[in-house]
């Protein structure tokens, strides 16, 4: 269950924002902003990209790919998962049969 919503206060590249969050989602809210700024201030030092605007997407760009990794990757975990599954309820009916 949702606890009240809360003001936080969260400073992205020196800049500070106040995201109205769930008190339990605070958490994951403040690590979230805490990745976000460490991928843009890498980027800005490197010197590569230029721009905020142009550093927010090349970093949220990163990000969705590295999420889109892992859902692909947890997708194939779950299938196996779900084959061995299968597979052992199979023995398990085996056994069970046999007198």
């Amino acid at each position: 269950m949702s606890q009240k919503s809360q003001p936080l206060l969260l400073t992205i590249m020196g800049k500070e924002y106040k995201i109205a969050c769930d008190l339990d989602e605070q958490d994951d809210l403040i690590r979230s902003a805490y990745k976000l700024d460490e991928q843009m201030s890498k980027m800005r030092d490197a010197g590569k990209v230029s721009g905020s605007d142009r550093i927010a997407v090349m970093a949220a760009l990163n990000l969705a790919h590295e999420l889109q990794l892992i859902k692909t990757q947890n997708a194939l975990l779950t299938r196996t998962f779900n084959e061995c599954l299968v597979k052992l309820s199979k023995k398990l009916e085996n056994v069970l049969e046999k007198p």
